[in-house]
């Protein structure tokens, strides 16, 4: 079973992305609110009727109802808001995802966790210290979902098929995360052979910036990060071994220890199972460097 608590707009797609790709027989959706869930998966259903699909998707309000779990999403907290950066977000959510952890502790400890509430890094760090899992059980997603905004940008400022994009976007899910043309390509070959320079760097930039952009227009994120939670989840339950960028601790990996940063990792069935050490210049060191300060700063200011 894959249970997602939190069923606001994100969980819900999450849940309906994870229905559709026929992740599990069954999905699980918990939240506090009365009726939400409940309303949430009954939507969905009717849905998945008419596809012919037989998933069965549960709207729950009590925790016990998550045993059996394999996969457990928690994307449960208080959204980012206009104006708002996601550290504004840690004090309100840290309480909210620690108390989280702890039900999932006690009713699916053979569970992987997939943090996805903001600010991304911090959660998954409290993620994985209350939850004492091994590191490879806890991954949050964050820099997938920067990737598919890499990946869009790539494909508006070339005119190449999406399909044939590849991008890595490693780091902070934040401001200071890490987009890499320098280990992008379009076909197999180098962003750079199709991209100056300073369309490159707008494309950077453009990444850090769109999702606050998408929240001033429409008051939140939920298509795209709904979407990149099922693929984490696919990648898991399918065995693929794919390398996609999870927020995961650190253990001297990059220089750095007792930290939850985003990083390239084989993804399979065991979940973390090898990190991947990319070889950073000195200007993407720096910037990978700058985000792990920054989270750093913010887990110290969390009681665990």
């Amino acid at each position: 079973m894959i249970t997602i608590i939190g069923s606001g707009k994100v969980g819900g797609d999450a849940a309906l992305f994870s229905a559709l790709k026929k992740l599990d027989d069954q999905i699980l959706l918990l939240d506090v609110a009365k009726g939400l869930p409940q309303g949430e998966a009954m939507d969905i259903n009717h849905m998945l009727s008419e596809q012919g699909i037989d998933v069965e998707v549960t709207g729950s309000n009590d925790y016990e109802d998550i045993r059996g779990s394999n996969i457990v999403v928690v994307v449960a907290g208080s959204a980012r808001k206009p104006g708002m950066t996601r550290m504004d977000l840690l004090k309100i959510n840290a309480s909210i995802v620690k108390s989280v952890t702890e039900n999932i502790k006690k009713y699916a400890d053979d569970s992987m966790i997939i943090p996805v509430s903001n600010p991304l890094d911090p959660m998954a760090y409290i993620t994985q210290k209350v939850s004492g899992f091994d590191r490879s059980r806890v991954f949050g997603m964050g820099g997938m979902l920067d990737l598919s905004r890499f990946r869009q940008f790539i494909h508006e400022s070339t005119g190449h098929s999406r399909d044939s994009i590849r991008g890595l976007v490693i780091g902070e899910h934040g401001e200071n995360m890490l987009p890499l043309p320098r280990f992008s390509s379009v076909s197999g070959i180098p962003l750079s052979s199709f991209l100056p320079k300073a369309k490159l760097d707008e494309i950077v930039q453009n990444t850090k910036q769109v999702a606050a952009k998408v929240i001033e227009l429409k008051g939140a994120t939920v298509h795209a990060p709904g979407n990149a939670i099922s693929a984490i989840v696919e990648t898991v339950v399918r065995d693929r071994k794919q390398v996609i960028p999870v927020a995961t601790y650190l253990d001297g990996e990059y220089g750095h220890s007792d930290v939850t940063i985003g990083v390239p990792a084989v993804i399979g069935k065991n979940g973390v199972e090898k990190i991947i050490e990319l070889d950073l210049n000195d200007e993407e060191r720096q910037m990978f460097d700058k985000g792990v300060a920054n989270v750093k700063d913010a887990i110290s200011g969390i009681e665990i």
